[in-house]
């Protein structure tokens, strides 16, 4: 798994398309969130992230270019990628974007606050901005005991159970 970013400090930039008349996520919520993954991972660097809250039009438009899948998903990472042009300690982790009606379907599917589930969502989606992944049955323990952990410290229940 990579890990080459170190995070002390996680800024955040929450965006929402024009189809949200009111804000659904909010900033200071994904600031706390991300700050409770920071104290959980205890790592050292300073990084930014985007998170885009889009409809379920603009979720399935980047599942078919980018996954090749042809439907709205609940959350998408797309980490920066390094190259000889891009700084591996760049100040920019990347950009997640959250299909803020699946996130609503799935948690009255699932009987799951809104909060909760939006919660689990954006700390899923950075950590694969992170460098983790739940293909292989070992990467998925890691990634969702670290899910669990800092869910755990926000007052969230195990998402798995």
């Amino acid at each position: 798994m990579l890990r080459a970013a170190i995070v002390i400090e996680m800024r955040v930039e929450v965006q929402h398309a024009e189809e949200f008349t009111e804000p659904v996520l909010d900033q200071t919520d994904c600031e706390d969130w991300l700050a409770a993954l920071v104290r959980e991972l205890a790592v050292t660097a300073n990084r930014s992230v985007c998170i885009r809250v889009c409809s379920a039009e603009e979720s399935r438009s980047l599942n078919a270019t980018y996954r090749g899948i042809d439907k709205p998903t609940n959350v998408l990472s797309f980490p920066v990628e390094i190259n000889d042009e891009i700084a591996v300690d760049a100040p920019i982790l990347g950009d997640i974007a959250i299909c803020w009606p699946v996130v609503e379907r799935e948690a009255r599917e699932q009987n799951k606050p809104l909060e909760q589930h939006a919660t689990h969502l954006v700390l899923h989606g950075v950590l694969h901005l992170m460098g983790y992944d739940h293909v292989e049955e070992g990467q998925a323990e890691e990634m969702e005991a670290v899910e669990v952990a800092v869910l755990a410290s926000l007052g969230v229940p195990d998402p798995y159970l």
